[in-house]
């Protein structure tokens, strides 16, 4: 049976989990608006094991617009909802702040804690740099099945993985689900620098930024390992890192929802995976990779993922046990 959650509710500022059993501060959803140049929107930081340990990284000196984990929109429609200079082809990455755009909170219609699952749903408005109303979005954040192993067990969690902190270990999900509806009278196009002419740089959508111990983590896959993922397509894309100032490791397990491959915008446009270990840990289920992604007037995108953060170092095989023991 999953651990009972406490909500606490900082109005205006933020919304944070808490797990009563070890009392971790498992994540704490900030929505108050930040500075115009990082594409003010809501994120998730910290995010922490089940140990006590962050595994998101916050405003780092080489991209302050980097918030734990977010929702983003690199280039859209010519804005750009990421944040930080944009990319443009022949120029490189270019300051441009009239096309620095925003995601701003609206209200919360579900903040509740239930059987031990916590729920956020909120309403957001997605705007041009000059205030202009584009599109609605309809977020549902849910973090379920928190789930205490004790130190070093499961299998696949290596001599190394370490539970060091507060608590006794574990592991935890989060499931985010977005629904974008274009407002404009025109199409929206979700693209990326990759479709905007730089290699290897889709990255869109649901973004992680990891703390920097994790640079030069371990990158795993259902059927290959490492940075050659960038680009590829699967299920599911595993990342894990080790700590500083806490003996031990931990594993984020990043997962698109079935569907997202075949409902909603596009049709059957494919997801495909943004991850880097240098000069940083990052990871996105990226809906823009190759191609941009067309959302006419009044169509709704929609997109559904899952993020397991777990202590230890997790091997193949255990990751895919989890995952068949948490079907979606």
């Amino acid at each position: 049976m999953s651990s009972p959650l406490r909500i606490t509710h900082a109005h205006g500022d933020r919304i944070t989990v808490t797990e009563e059993h070890g009392g971790i501060d498992l994540m704490s959803y900030v929505y108050r608006p930040e500075a115009a140049w990082e594409a003010p929107k809501p994120y998730i930081h910290p995010m922490r094991t089940l140990t006590d340990n962050v595994v998101t990284d916050y405003r780092p000196n080489d991209h302050r617009w980097h918030k734990g984990l977010q929702m983003t929109a690199s280039h859209l429609s010519g804005q750009n909802l990421w944040g930080g200079n944009t990319y443009v082809h022949g120029q490189d990455y270019v300051p441009l702040p009239e096309r620095v755009g925003s995601m701003a909170h609206i209200g919360f219609d579900e903040i509740t804690t239930d059987a031990g699952r916590a729920v956020v749903a909120e309403r957001l408005s997605w705007r041009h740099n000059d205030g202009t109303h584009w599109a609605d979005e309809l977020r549902r954040i849910e973090l379920h099945d928190v789930e205490h192993t004790g130190a070093g067990a499961g299998p696949g969690t290596g001599a190394s993985s370490g539970t060091s902190g507060k608590g006794t270990g574990g592991s935890w999900t989060l499931t985010w689900s977005s629904a974008i509806t274009n407002r404009r009278t025109e199409p929206l196009l979700f693209g990326s620098p990759t479709t905007h002419g730089r290699e290897a740089a889709g990255y869109t959508g649901l973004f992680w930024r990891g703390p920097r111990a994790f640079r030069g983590g371990r990158i795993l896959g259902p059927d290959g390992e490492g940075p050659a993922l960038m680009g590829a397509q699967a299920p599911w894309l595993a990342y894990s890192g080790e700590h500083d100032g806490a003996d031990g490791h931990a594993t984020l397990i990043f997962q698109h929802a079935p569907e997202n491959d075949h409902t909603g915008a596009g049709g059957t446009h494919p997801a495909h995976w943004f991850v880097r270990d240098e000069p940083f840990a990052a990871v996105a289920p990226s809906f823009a990779f190759h191609e941009e992604l067309e959302l006419a007037p009044g169509d709704t995108l929609a997109r559904r993922y899952r993020v397991t953060v777990a202590d230890g170092r997790w091997d193949r095989e255990r990751i895919t046990e989890y995952l068949a023991e948490h079907p979606w």
